[in-house]
């Protein structure tokens, strides 16, 4: 069977979204995908992985609702399904920005689409500057070349860091991210804080490796599902990440064996086998380690997880 992973957001009203993510989830259980999805009054934002069957009839269904009307859905292959689970959750956010009073509907940085980003790219233009705006554990695996990254552990911390941002006030700065969510919110910041001259990259790097050959993207792009990573570049692909443990140049992101750290960090398959799936000694020598996958993913304990628990429970909250 042929899988596919969906990524998808969309900054939209929703009037009532405890009605909508019920509806949702019921949906998703239906067509039997797995994945995160996060509602909230401001949007939705998911990534989901099923059949190619059902995922053509979840995007026709979401295209079908004039509140998704601007969604666009970036669609990979997969060989099989990237998610164990599937969590449809209500937040204040559809991304943990704490930006809470901006609005990318009414005002946000410009797009540039992927082929226009490829050409500046190509020239190097001096005046632009490329602020990529994920955490470390993201740009330290790839990321544009020559761009500028931000020591960030969550996109939460990232209004923390406009003042280090100063000195490009006068510049054309594009920003980026993994597929072009947090940018809708970043860039209406930096609009907001006096940045004159703000745009970012049109569905983030993902869409830049569907719709390209991925050139100027150094290393692999994380991805937030059971795959870890995936190639953006096919033209001259290349690794930028190094060993966690022994600082080896190694593209092998793998999550902790140790459950209580569960740590996303780049592991050679050295390191790997003898700390046996662990990121540190400390780790490996932890009671509760799990066995040692040389795939380096660990699902956190599925604890009985039935696909329709979650919904009943909901359902019975709602009636009460």
């Amino acid at each position: 069977m042929s899988y596919q992973v969906l990524l998808y957001y969309c900054y939209t009203k929703i009037e009532d979204p405890e009605e909508f993510r019920l509806k949702h989830h019921r949906l998703c259980l239906d067509l039997e995908l797995r994945g995160r999805i996060i509602v909230a009054e401001e949007g939705l934002n998911g990534t989901v992985s099923g059949s190619v069957e059902s995922c053509e009839k979840y995007m026709a269904e979401l295209g079908s609702d004039p509140r998704f009307r601007n969604l666009e859905f970036k669609v990979e292959k997969s060989e099989e399904m990237a998610f164990q689970k599937l969590n449809v959750r209500l937040k204040r956010e559809i991304v943990n920005s704490g930006l809470y009073n901006i609005n990318p509907n009414k005002r946000t940085g410009e797009y540039i689409e992927p082929g226009d980003f490829r050409d500046l790219l190509e020239k190097g233009a001096e005046e632009c500057v490329l602020l990529d705006v994920r955490s470390n554990y993201e740009h330290k695996m790839g990321r544009f070349k020559n761009a500028v990254t931000l020591d960030i552990d969550n996109f939460r911390e990232f209004k923390d860091h406009i003042a280090d941002l100063d000195e490009l006030k006068e510049k054309k700065v594009i920003t980026y991210c993994t597929g072009g969510i947090k940018c809708e919110k970043a860039s209406a910041y930096l609009l907001e804080q006096g940045f004159e001259n703000v745009f970012q990259l049109h569905g983030g790097i993902i869409k830049y490796g569907l719709e390209t050959d991925g050139s100027g993207f150094e290393g692999s792009c994380y991805v937030f599902d059971k795959r870890l990573s995936t190639e953006i570049n096919h033209k001259d692909p290349s690794v930028i990440s190094t060993c966690f443990n022994c600082g080896k140049t190694s593209d092998r992101m793998v999550n902790c064996a140790n459950p209580d750290c569960n740590n996303h960090v780049v592991i050679c398959d050295e390191c790997g086998h003898e700390l046996e799936g662990a990121c540190s000694e400390e780790c490996q020598s932890h009671p509760d380690k799990r066995p040692y996958n040389p795939e380096g993913y660990y699902q956190k304990d599925l604890n009985g997880y039935n696909p329709k628990k979650d919904f009943m429970h909901s359902m019975k909250n709602k009636q009460a």
